[in-house]
């Protein structure tokens, strides 16, 4: 994801820690100022969707936590010029600047441009007037602004006619506009350590580009009347993380995107700050079942941040082959921890082993239908959990079902007509249980879970009940043995 240092605030309080020598200041409050931007209504290139409701989501996000916030939307090359230039001009005096835009952009010849909702293929012809490159902003903002941040959920296609050229004026030869996105922002160069320990001429303390897919790549707009996947990911991550380094943050944000997209898109920054950046004061953790859940979420997104590129390949051949999300298949890498084979044909065979069982689980929760609304609940927020590679949480919500299962069981034989019906639902939540310990290699207790099911179903379906216990049996032969050898007992 590229280098991964950034800023956004919780509550605003900043704390710049220097990297040498690796003390920490006292946190003062600062002065955060954004403007935000949203391009949706296009006249003459593809309308997008999504970047007005983006733009409005970040810039409430961004004013719950102390930022002055502007927001501005479906801007002319006029207004949109002039909205950049003011923002320039009042950041002046303030600690921490920040520009979201969301809609098109291009790149042509080494600079970024952000296009006005005029803008048509004539544009092309006056670049320079008629379209907003992002470079002199950059450097005007740095100029004023100890740290600027800017976000570019502006990756999209390419608008225009393959092979049009870009001329900065009307006598200019021309330039070929980049055909997948964005690009390397110019200006923005990592400082050397000495430079970070000795300082430089200027007072700046660096800024940052964050783009909402690699360089030359294509981000997507998301589902209609919805957000962006960039853009909800920074909504789901930015405003719970108070207190973090935003490295972290930005890590996060960038596996959020690749899981959400099934790896068509990863985020990516350039940086150049000479000091890490910590905002804001620890944040209360997420609380309820909901939180539980994005907790475990957030340690899988940074467990998969640190993967090597082969290693992503492969889950990414494994998910498109089985037809099974990335999340739950990077849980499994998680859960096998130092067990992981180190031979990649073995480590294949076991993740392909267990993408059957993963299917097993998440096809016999769209089945599950209980009239207990509590057990109704609980296995969808398993089922959630799961699909969010969060298998401790979906073990635990199992746990609940099961014991709420014990609370109803002695009003069941109530109504023998509705017993037969509830008895074999039972056992299909001991045996989803049961599959979620498999994915996680505990066979042990897939077995004891298994065998619960198997006691449940015995007296009303023998097809049920064979299968649990062959399935019991399966799990209690797979204890002890090697990973790469493990067996499936598909359902009949």
């Amino acid at each position: 994801m590229g280098r991964a240092c950034a800023a956004i605030a919780a509550a605003l309080l900043l704390c710049l820690c220097t990297l040498l020598p690796a003390w920490a200041e006292e946190p003062k409050a600062l002065k955060g100022v954004a403007l935000v931007i949203g391009q949706s209504g296009y006249q003459h290139v593809g309308k997008l969707p999504n970047p007005e409701n983006d733009a409005r989501a970040i810039e409430e996000m961004l004013d719950k936590l102390g930022f002055e916030t502007d927001v501005a939307t479906n801007r002319d090359a006029r207004k949109l010029r002039r909205d950049l230039e003011g923002f320039v001009d009042d950041a002046e005096g303030a600690d921490v600047a920040i520009i979201y835009y969301s809609g098109h952009g291009i790149e042509a010849g080494g600079e970024n441009y952000l296009l006005p909702v005029d803008a048509d293929i004539s544009a092309l012809d006056d670049a320079g007037e008629k379209l907003v490159p992002l470079s002199a902003i950059v450097a005007e903002l740095k100029a004023k602004v100890p740290v600027t941040i800017v976000l570019l959920d502006a990756c999209r296609n390419d608008p225009f006619p393959p092979g049009t050229l870009l001329k900065l004026a009307p006598d200019d030869e021309g330039k070929p506009i980049g055909a997948g996105g964005l690009g390397e922002t110019r200006g923005v160069v990592a400082f050397k350590s000495g430079d970070q320990a000795k300082g430089s001429a200027d007072d700046s303390l660096g800024q940052v580009i964050a783009f909402a897919a690699e360089p030359g790549k294509v981000a997507l707009d998301g589902p209609a009347d919805g957000n962006s996947p960039y853009a909800a990911a920074i909504l789901r991550h930015i405003d719970t993380m108070g207190g973090e380094e935003f490295g972290t943050v930005l890590r996060m944000i960038g596996e959020e995107v690749y899981l959400k997209t099934n790896g068509q898109q990863r985020p990516w920054v350039n940086e150049s700050l000479r000091r890490l950046l910590y905002f804001g004061t620890p944040a209360e953790a997420p609380k309820g079942d909901e939180g539980e859940i994005l907790r475990e979420r957030r340690q899988l997104l940074l467990t998969i941040s640190t993967l090597p590129e082969p290693e992503r390949r492969q889950i990414e051949t494994i998910s498109r082959d089985g037809k099974v999300p990335m999340d739950g298949l990077y849980a499994m890498l998680k859960a096998l921890g130092v067990d992981i084979p180190k031979d990649p044909a073995e480590l294949d065979k076991l993740l392909r082993g267990q993408t059957e069982r993963l299917k097993h689980v998440l096809a016999e929760r769209e089945t599950l239908k209980n009239p207990d609304p509590e057990i109704a609940r609980l296995s969808k927020l398993a089922e959630q959990a799961v699909q969010e590679g969060a298998l401790e949480a979906a073990q635990k919500f199992n746990e609940q079902a099961k014991a709420r299962i014990g609370e109803l069981s002695s009003t069941v034989d109530q109504a023998e007509a509705e017993l037969k019906a509830k008895r074999l639902e039972f056992a299909k939540v001991f045996a989803s249980s049961a599959r979620t310990y498999e994915i996680s290699f505990n066979f042990k207790e897939a077995a004891q879970d298994y065998a619960k099911a198997f006691e449940q179903a015995a007296k009303w379906s023998d097809e049920d009940a064979f299968y649990y216990k062959a399935a019991e049996a399966n799990a209690l032969s797979e204890q002890g043995t090697s990973p790469a050898t493990m067996r499936i007992s598909p359902r009949p």
